[in-house]
């Protein structure tokens, strides 16, 4: 009987420097996004950008994003996940240096679509590569790379904050563009040295043992009739897969929905709707995402313990209860109790989904979760802000637990595909 091949080849002591250098750059990405995030007002000021203006600038982060992830797929099978994950954390590191150096939103735009471009690419090569060790480890420990994200990420707008007020937003992003090349300087050498771990093949069965995928070409069958047999097998598989990397897709995008949601209109919802002082509103969405936080580190404990299937359902079951109470609730302190619920339902299906497509395509299916991930990142704030419009915010943010539920449903239809 033919053996299972384990990563044996890999030592183990590789495998978690590799592991280590990934997660590095998991808290980088956060990091820089975050340090970004909280001086895009001084960049308003300083291009005179009106709102309208500012937002359609920002979109150049949104565009470049989604036009470098389908792209970055094709990269990664060409040249390897590493190598292309490295290159894009230098770009992100110079191109977060670029907008203070901009005084109109015309060239703001430009530089963001680099920016963004550089953003998108390293999420899907990093995933992509996250995958591979993944795979190699066999152990489920995606989540814990977003975790890594997400605490670089509140680092980085924690940094911010503190030297918002003593240095100019050229001195502080380019303090991070140092950083940034500093830290793909250490952690890159261990991605260009070492080689992703080769994919575990599936065990076949002894020969004799009748054990078969489903119905052979019936007997007498010549070569030819194999041949077209076995072509239209392969693309009814292809068929299937690329199905499932979409469906997986949806996961993600649900997810991220709310995630955007949460970010744009949670503290907005504790001002306007509950009455909620300025810094009570704003621990609203750190309760959201201290929990998301809290639930990745988790995450790979609670995959071993349920599986996938079960996680995606609980997580988005969870996320929906957690939302409906967040949204509906008369009160703050009930409120912050849903956020910081909704945050630990979520925490865990964006890195399954994105995990799980890309064991069944590689880096074309991080590359397709990822975008529509993305996708629904941008989709929620204008959805959320339209219901809004059209009835209340309470009652359009219920949308994220409608979503979450989705997911959940996704979860139990597509179990098989999930394959615990």
């Amino acid at each position: 009987m033919n053996k299972v091949r384990s990563h044996s080849a890999v030592p183990d002591h590789t495998l978690t420097r590799l592991r280590i250098a990934l997660t590095t750059f998991f808290a980088l990405d956060g990091f820089v996004f975050a340090g970004w995030v909280v001086r895009i007002p001084a960049i308003k000021h300083q291009t005179n950008a009106s709102a309208g203006a500012l937002g359609m600038a920002l979109l150049g982060v949104s565009a470049g994003a989604v036009i470098t992830m389908t792209l970055t797929g094709r990269l990664c099978r060409r040249y390897g996940s590493h190598p292309v994950t490295v290159v894009c954390a230098v770009l992100l590191s110079l191109s977060v240096a670029l907008p203070p150096l901009t005084h109109s939103v015309w060239t703001l735009g430009a530089v963001l679509l680099v920016f963004g471009a550089a953003y998108g690419g390293i999420n899907v090569a990093f995933n992509s590569a996250a995958v591979d060790l993944v795979a190699g480890l066999r152990r489920p420990v995606m989540p814990t790379f977003h975790a890594a994200f997400s605490l670089g990420g509140m680092t980085g707008a924690g940094l911010g904050a503190i030297v918002a007020g003593h240095v100019s937003p050229a001195q502080h992003l380019l303090g991070l563009t140092v950083i940034g090349l500093a830290v793909t300087a250490v952690a890159g050498r261990t991605l260009l040295r070492v080689q992703p771990p080769g994919p575990v093949q599936a065990a076949r069965p002894a020969e004799g043992s009748g054990a078969v995928d489903g119905p052979g070409p019936a007997e007498g069958a010549g070569p030819v009739g194999r041949e077209r047999a076995g072509g239209s097998a392969v693309r009814r598989a292809g068929g299937r897969t690329r199905g499932v990397v979409l469906v997986l897709g949806l996961v993600a995008l649900c997810t991220a929905y709310g995630e955007g949601a949460m970010a744009d209109w949670g503290a907005l919802h504790f001002e306007q709707d509950l009455g909620a002082s300025p810094g009570a509103a704003a621990v609203g969405y750190s309760c959201f995402a201290l929990a998301m936080t809290v639930g990745r580190l988790s995450g790979t404990a609670l995959l071993e313990r349920l599986g996938r299937t079960r996680t995606v359902v609980a997580g988005g079951a969870t996320a929906a209860a957690g939302m409906l109470l967040g949204a509906l609730a008369p009160s703050v302190w009930a409120a912050l109790l849903g956020f910081a619920v909704t945050g630990l339902g979520l925490a865990n299906l964006f890195p399954v989904a994105v995990e799980r497509a890309g064991a069944l395509a590689g880096p074309s299916g991080v590359a397709t979760a990822s975008t529509l991930g993305y996708g629904g990142m941008l989709l929620g704030p204008p959805a959320i802000g339209f219901m809004a419009d059209c009835f209340s915010l309470p009652t359009a943010l219920t949308s994220v637990a409608a979503l979450a539920a989705v997911a959940a449903t996704i979860g139990f239809v597509t179990r098989r595909a999930l394959h615990d």
